[in-house]
């Protein structure tokens, strides 16, 4: 997708057509769509990054949380019909960071996630700490102060404990002397960005 859209729209549409059919789903996401639901940005994005699924039980979200690849099958299926009906793009909402399960979610991940509803859909927003340890690998895989990875995350505006916590979750993640280099410029810069 290369045009950044607002997408609360077509999220609110999964919600409907979800609690239409009498049916829920739960996802978890991340990036730019967690930002904005989370007041802390307000742009446009060009996907909905969903990290982790759950499975929501009468009327409750989820205790639990899964890998999301696969997308559960129905939840497929509106998101196709939602992308037809506001002529967005067929993978407007993937699991692409999903793959972060690989390696491993932040510790506590999953107890910090807060739940919003909009109808049959649950979506799982990720705690604060864990948006900055995800934003900082983001930035220092997308490097420069042009990132809209780097400007969320002065968005986020991080201690320096914060980032402190966030550099040494990312050396589990890539232990490599080259990137823990890129790591340390990204956190200098976010630094001098919040003097």
């Amino acid at each position: 997708m290369d045009t950044p859209i607002s997408l609360e729209a077509p999220l609110r549409a999964i919600g409907e057509l979800l609690e239409r059919h009498c049916q829920d789903a739960a996802i978890v996401v991340v990036g730019g769509t967690a930002l904005n639901l989370l007041g802390i940005v307000s742009r446009t994005t060009r996907d909905v990054d969903v990290i982790a699924v759950g499975n929501p039980t009468e009327g409750f979200p989820p205790s639990t949380l899964l890998p999301p690849d696969p997308l559960p099958q129905h939840l497929l299926d509106l998101i196709t019909r939602v992308a037809r009906d506001f002529a967005i793009p067929d993978d407007w909402m993937n699991s692409a960071v999903g793959g972060q399960w690989e390696t491993g979610l932040p510790p506590g991940f999953e107890q910090r996630v807060s739940w919003q509803r909009m109808g049959g859909l649950w979506i799982g927003l990720p705690g604060r700490i864990d948006l900055i340890l995800l934003k900082l690998y983001a930035a220092a895989d997308d490097v420069g102060p042009a990132s809209r990875h780097f400007k969320d995350l002065i968005a986020l505006n991080p201690t320096s404990d914060e980032l402190q916590a966030a550099t040494d979750w990312i050396r589990t993640q890539d232990p490599s002397p080259e990137f823990n280099d890129i790591v340390a410029k990204v956190v200098h810069h976010v630094l001098e960005a919040s003097r």
